[in-house]
C-alpha cells in the first residue's frame, strides 16, 4: 500500500500489532504487517530469549518492541527501593484485596500481612520495574536485534531513547491520548505517533479515537507530515479504512489479537473476549494507578465501588493489584469458578466486534478483506 508507515517500517500493509506473545509478533509480520513485542516486565535476559525466538521465526520480516517508561510515577528520581515503595502502600489497600477473593473462595492469607505479602509485592514491581529504571538496559539488548521499530507509551520518550534510535536508525514512535501530547511528542523528534483514543485497552485517555486522530493530524500540520498510527478499539478493516480517510497513516491494533490462537491470554479470557460486547469494559485506575481499559468483572467492579479504598499512583497500585490477580488466574487456570469469574485483561471497546477465535495471521488477512471492501463501497459513491 502507498502509506509512509509501510515506506518507513518497511512492510506491506500499514498495521501494527502490539502484543506481549511472541507467536503474535511473529505471525503479524509474516503475514504483511509488523508486530511490536511487549516488554514491559522483561528482564533484559528474558527478553534476549524472546527476540532470539522471533529473530529464527519471522523470516526475516520486520519487527519492534515497545517498552514502557512513564513521565511520572511515584518515587521517579529519588532512588527509591522496592521495599520503600511498600512502606507506602496503606494496609487498607492489602485487606481490600484480600476481601475481594475471600468473596470468591480463594484463599488470601497471603496477601494481608505485610511479611507474607512482601515477596509477591517485590515482584510485582518487576511488572513495571523493567519500564521504570532498567529501560535502557533492556533496548540496549533490543537494538543488538534488527528491530525496524521501538515505542514507548506513558509519555514522551526521554533524549537518551531517541537518540538510540538514531544511532541504530531504528525508528521511535510514542502513544498519545490528547492532541497537545501529540504536539511535544512532535516538538521531541518522535518519528511516529500512535494516536490512541479512549476505546482502547490498557491505558487511555478520555477523547474518542474518531474525534481524537482528525484533531491530531490537524494539530500537526505545522510540523509536516508527522505519521499517524490509529489506535483505540479498531478490531476490523473497515475501521481501518475510515480512520486512515480521517487523517492516519496506518493502524496500530493489540485487542483483536487477544483472542487470538496464539495469544498468552488464557482460555477462560479468550471466552470472555469472544462472548464480550463493547460494553462489556470498563476504564479504570484499579490495575495500576492510571485510567486503563479493561474486562468488567467483579474485581473492577469492587474498586469501582463507592466504599473502595481510592487507587494508588503508579506503581503502588501494581503493587496492589497484581499478586492478587496472578493468584484470580492461577487458580482460574485450573478451573476455580470464583476465580474464572474475577479473572479479568486489558482490552478495547472494539472487542465487541471480535466473535471468534481465528490466528493471528488469519486476523492480518481479515483486516486486508475489509478494508478492500470499504474502499470499493466509497469508490462506489462516486461511479454514476
Amino acid at each position: 500500500m502507498k502509506s509512509q508507515i509501510c515506506d518507513i517500517l518497511n512492510i506491506e500493509f500499514p498495521l501494527v500489532a502490539f502484543s506481549h506473545c511472541r507467536d503474535v509478533v511473529a505471525a503479524v509480520s509474516k503475514a504483511g504487517g509488523m508486530g511490536v513485542l511487549g516488554a514491559v516486565g522483561l528482564t533484559p535476559e528474558k527478553l534476549e530469549i524472546e527476540l532470539n525466538w522471533i529473530d529464527e521465526n519471522v523470516g526475516g520480516k520486520p519487527y519492534g518492541v515497545d517498552v514502557l517508561v512513564p513521565n511520572s510515577y511515584v518515587g521517579k528520581g529519588e532512588n527509591l527501593t522496592t521495599d520503600d515503595l511498600r512502606a507506602m502502600i496503606p494496609q487498607e489497600h492489602r485487606e481490600f484485596r484480600a476481601d475481594i477473593l475471600d468473596r470468591h473462595d480463594i484463599d488470601s492469607s497471603d496477601l494481608r500481612g505485610d511479611t507474607e505479602s512482601q515477596k509477591a509485592e517485590q515482584g510485582s514491581n518487576q511488572v513495571l520495574g523493567a519500564g521504570l529504571d532498567g529501560a535502557k538496559e533492556v533496548l540496549e539488548v533490543a537494538f543488538s536485534h534488527p528491530i525496524g521499530l521501538v515505542a514507548n507509551a506513558l509519555g514522551v520518550p526521554p533524549k537518551w531513547m531517541l537518540d538510540m534510535g538514531k544511532e541504530n536508525n531504528v525508528p521511535v514512535a510514542a502513544l498519545v491520548g490528547a492532541k497537545q501530547h501529540a504536539v511535544k511528542q512532535a516538538e521531541a523528534g518522535v518519528d511516529i505517533i500512535v494516536v490512541s483514543g479512549t476505546e482502547g485497552g490498557g491505558h487511555c485517555g478520555s477523547v474518542s479515537t474518531m474525534v481524537l486522530v482528525p484533531e491530531v493530524r490537524r494539530a500537526l500540520n505545522p510540523y509536516g507530515n508527522v505519521p499517524i498510527l490509529a489506535a483505540g478499539g479498531i478490531c476490523t478493516g473497515e475501521q481501518m479504512a475510515g480512520i486512515m480517510a480521517m487523517g492516519a497513516d496506518g493502524v496500530w491494533c493489540a485487542s483483536v489479537f487477544l483472542p487470538t490462537i496464539e495469544a498468552e491470554t488464557s482460555d477462560n479470557i479468550k471466552e470472555k473476549l469472544v462472548a464480550a460486547s463493547s460494553s462489556h469494559t470498563v476504564r479504570s485506575k484499579s490495575r495500576t494507578g492510571k485510567h486503563s481499559r479493561q474486562l468488567t468483572s467483579p474485581w473492577v467492579e469492587a474498586w469501582e465501588d463507592k466504599n473502595a479504598p481510592e487507587p494508588l499512583p503508579m506503581p503502588l497500585q501494581t503493587m496492589v493489584s497484581e499478586p492478587a490477580l496472578k493468584k484470580v488466574a492461577d487458580q482460574a487456570a485450573i478451573g476455580h469458578e470464583g476465580a474464572k469469574q474475577l479473572e479479568t485483561y486489558w482490552v478495547g471497546q472494539g472487542i465487541g466486534l471480535v466473535n471468534e477465535t481465528i490466528s493471528a495471521g488469519q486476523t492480518v488477512q481479515k483486516f486486508k478483506e475489509e478494508f478492500i471492501e470499504s474502499y470499493e463501497r466509497i469508490n462506489n459513491f462516486f461511479n454514476e
